[in-house]
C-alpha cells in the first residue's frame, strides 16, 4: 500500500510540475529531462534542480508531505515549494546522492 501511495503521490507531483513548466516565462532556464525544479526555504526561496528519482526516496517523500500539508498542490512559486530550511534540504538530499 505504501508503495502505491508513493507512486501516486509522485505522479501527482510530476503532473503538477509539468503543467507549471509550460506556464513558466520564456526567460527561465530549462530543466533537463529526468530532473525537476523545487523551491526551498521558509521565507526566502532558493531554486534547486533535483533528479526525479528523489521522488521515490522516503526522506524526500517526508519533505513532500510537509509541502502538501502547507500548500496542497497549489504552490506559490509556480513549481514545487518545500517549506523547510535550506540546510535541512541539503542534508536530506546529500544523503540521497550517495544511495
Amino acid at each position: 500500500m505504501a508503495i502505491r501511495f508513493a507512486g501516486n503521490f509522485a505522479k501527482q507531483i510530476l503532473h503538477r510540475s509539468k503543467s507549471t513548466t509550460s506556464k513558466a516565462s520564456s526567460g527561465s532556464s530549462e530543466v533537463p529531462k529526468g530532473f525537476l525544479t523545487v523551491y526551498v526555504g521558509e521565507t526566502e526561496k532558493k531554486r534547486f534542480v533535483v533528479p526525479v528519482s528523489y521522488l521515490n526516496q522516503p526522506s524526500f517523500q517526508d519533505l513532500l508531505r510537509k509541502a502538501e500539508e502547507e500548500f496542497g498542490f497549489d504552490h506559490p512559486m509556480g513549481g514545487l515549494t518545500i517549506p523547510c530550511r535550506e540546510d535541512t534540504f541539503i542534508h536530506v538530499t546529500s544523503g540521497l546522492s550517495r544511495s
